[in-house]
């Protein structure tokens, strides 16, 4: 994912059709276009990688879930 994957400013980010906050208790920046659900996530940052683990778990499941 590292190589097909990188910070991308605001401009960059192509059209979508759906945006998603994880949550994490701050601030998304404004992409363009208002988020449409807000998934209330725990932030890992600075947790060992089991809880990383946990939080990509969810949201694969999330968005698995998802009827788009």
């Amino acid at each position: 994912m590292e190589q097909e994957q990188y910070s991308k400013l605001v401009q960059d980010i192509l059209d979508v059709d759906i945006t998603i906050s994880m949550g994490c208790n701050i601030d998304c920046p404004y992409i363009g276009k208002e988020f449409d659900d807000n998934w209330n996530l725990d932030d890992s940052t600075g947790k060992n990688d089991d809880e990383f683990i946990k939080v990509i778990k969810e949201i694969e499941k999330r968005i698995k879930s998802l009827n788009y």
